[in-house]
C-alpha cells in the first residue's frame, strides 16, 4: 500500500518524505547519498525540502540520505560495510545492514510503483567517451532506447550552462547489479542516475543537482513548486 503523505522511516534514520498534490498524476521518487562521499545530491534535496517543495500533480517521494553511516564518514560505503548500491533487491533476514535496508527500500518501490526513480550520484572523473568508466556530468540510463526524458533534460541543462565545462551528456551504461537496474527490471519505471562532477565546488554541484531534479519532475508530469518553509 502506498504511504500516506508525511514523513516515514524505513530505517531508524532513513526518512522518506511523501507529498501528494491535489491533482492526480504519476509518482516520482528521488534519493541521494546511497554512496556517502557523494554529498551534493543530499544537500540539494534538503534545500528543496527547506524551501517548501511540493508536487504540482501526483505524488513525490524524497529520500535525502539513503546511507547515513557512509554519509557521516564521507566514504562510499559505511566503515566496514557493503556497497548499498549493489545490495538490491535485498534480504530482510540478512545479517548485513545494507541488505536489510535495500529490501525495505525495494518493498517501498514495489508498493509505490513510481513512474520515475532518480538516484543522485557524483563522480570524481569528468565524463570522457574515451575513458571507461567516467560519469561526471552525465545522466546515466541502462535500457535502450533511451527514455526520451534523458535527451530532453540534457538539452535543457545545456541551454543553461554557467560554464562550458558543465556540459551534460546522456550515457548508456547498464549495470545489472545496481539498485537502479534492479528497480527498473522489477517495475518498468524510468530509472536514472544523475552524476555531477566533483571537480566543481560543492555549491555549484548542489545547484546543478537541484536543477536536474526540477527538470526531471517537470518532464515526468509531477512538477515542483516551492511554498516556503513552515518553520
Amino acid at each position: 500500500m502506498p504511504l500516506a503523505p508525511g514523513h516515514h522511516f524505513i530505517a531508524p534514520n532513513v526518512v522518506v518524505h511523501v507529498f501528494e498534490a491535489d491533482r492526480p498524476g504519476p509518482t516520482a521518487l528521488v534519493q541521494a547519498a546511497i554512496h556517502g562521499d557523494e554529498i551534493a545530491g543530499a544537500h540539494a534535496l534538503f534545500e528543496m525540502l527547506e524551501a517548501g517543495l511540493t508536487p504540482r500533480c501526483g505524488r513525490l517521494l524524497v529520500v535525502p540520505i539513503m546511507n547515513h553511516p557512509a554519509f557521516r564518514a564521507r566514504t562510499r560505503t559505511a566503515p566496514g560495510g557493503l556497497d548499498l548500491n549493489r545490495c538490491f533487491p535485498g534480504d530482510a533476514g540478512a545479517h548485513e545492514r545494507e541488505y536489510r535496508l535495500a529490501r525495505r527500500f525495494m518493498d517501498l518501490v514495489l508498493d509505490e510503483r513510481p513512474a520515475l526513480v532518480a538516484t543522485l550520484h557524483e563522480s570524481q572523473k569528468r565524463y570522457d567517451p574515451a575513458v571507461t568508466p567516467s560519469f561526471g556530468q552525465t545522466i546515466v540510463y541502462g535500457v535502450e532506447p533511451a527514455p526520451p526524458i534523458v535527451e530532453a533534460t540534457v538539452a535543457r541543462l545545456n541551454d543553461e550552462l554557467a560554464d562550458p565545462e558543465e556540459t551534460w551528456a546522456p550515457l548508456y551504461y547498464p549495470v545489472a547489479t545496481s539498485s537502479t537496474e534492479v528497480i527498473v527490471e522489477a517495475t518498468g519505471c524510468i530509472g536514472l542516475c544523475i552524476e555531477t562532477w566533483m571537480g566543481f565546488d560543492l555549491e555549484r554541484r548542489v545547484a546543478m543537482q537541484r536543477r536536474v531534479v526540477e527538470l526531471l519532475l517537470e518532464d515526468v508530469g509531477v512538477g515542483a513548486d516551492y511554498r516556503g518553509s513552515s518553520l
